[in-house]
């Protein structure tokens, strides 16, 4: 069973089709919920996956357009109808906590539980740290500030092998810290290497999360190489001129960026709604890296 997930509730742009709603993912690591941005119709697409509210801790708001934010109030009122307790991080500029902190005085004062604002600024800094989860944030190009997040497992503890631990009669005690990579010295002072003990620990998993950017070649060593990278993909090179003066990318960009980061995928969104076919995003950024996946609505992405 999958313990890093991307949920895909939105991959459309500003303006919402019948195809395509405006943006918002939901990272699921090990059960804990972190939504990347929430555009309306958000807790909708929320419940159509079968995610729980409760599990929900962490909202990060890549920039403050509307079809990323507009969502959150709503969801912020039903967590609060459902009685739903703890706190809510929401990740954002200090104008999107202003912003908001009036919205929700209006239509969400009354809480049973605390929306707490983690103030970021576009740059590149870790603004979340987790027993077993790192977040950190790189700038964005578009026309209000904007940041990408990374999610990035910390280091796994080494696999006993409990052949060689019995052999050595290796106390319970110490097993945590073999995991960690210590020796074990038995108590005639003997020392039994660690890569003994143990076999490597499964490989740490990667989720890079761009949002709304135009094209950025330094982009992708900001990035470094990630199991999964979602990059807007708002138009095709058809429409190349209009996407830098727009702040967003072609699915050709994207996919250089996913190549040249080292990315072993590339998940799609953001989609104009001028075009009808998505698959001409898919045509496009296999031309340059070939693992690409056409992301849509209620599409779950596994990174183990």
């Amino acid at each position: 069973m999958s313990t890093f997930k991307i949920h895909t509730l939105g991959c459309g742009s500003a303006k919402p089709t019948l195809r395509h709603q405006p943006s918002s993912t939901v990272v699921d690591h090990r059960d804990t919920l972190y939504m990347v941005d929430c555009g309306e119709g958000a807790q909708l697409a929320f419940q159509k996956h079968r995610l729980r509210f409760s599990r929900l801790r962490h909202v990060f708001l890549t920039h403050l357009h509307g079809d990323h934010v507009l969502g959150l109030p709503g969801l912020v009122s039903t967590l609060g109808l459902g009685g739903t307790g703890g706190k809510l991080a929401v990740h954002t500029f200090a104008d999107g906590k202003k912003m908001l902190q009036k919205i929700l005085y209006y239509f969400a004062g009354d809480l049973p539980f605390e929306v707490e604002f983690n103030i970021i600024e576009p740059e590149e800094a870790v603004i979340l740290e987790t027993p077993s989860l790192t977040v950190r944030t790189v700038p964005l190009r578009h026309r209000v500030p904007t940041v990408g997040f990374i999610f990035e497992e910390k280091e796994k503890p080494r696999h006993i092998r409990r052949d060689m631990i019995d052999f050595h009669q290796v106390p319970t005690s110490q097993i945590r810290f073999i995991k960690d990579g210590a020796d074990f010295i038995r108590p005639d002072g003997r020392v039994i290497p660690n890569d003994m003990l143990t076999t490597p620990p499964t490989p740490s998993l990667s989720y890079a999360h761009i949002s709304d950017t135009a094209y950025m070649p330094e982009l992708a060593g900001k990035i470094g190489p990630v199991d999964l990278l979602f990059h807007e993909t708002t138009y095709t090179e058809q429409h190349l001129a209009e996407a830098a003066p727009r702040g967003h990318s072609t699915a050709r960009q994207a996919a250089m960026v996913a190549r040249d980061a080292g990315a072993k995928a590339l998940l799609t969104g953001h989609y104009s709604s001028r075009y009808k076919d998505d698959t001409v995003f898919l045509k496009e950024a296999q031309q340059i890296f070939p693992n690409v996946i056409l992301n849509k609505e209620g599409l779950t992405t596994s990174l183990d």
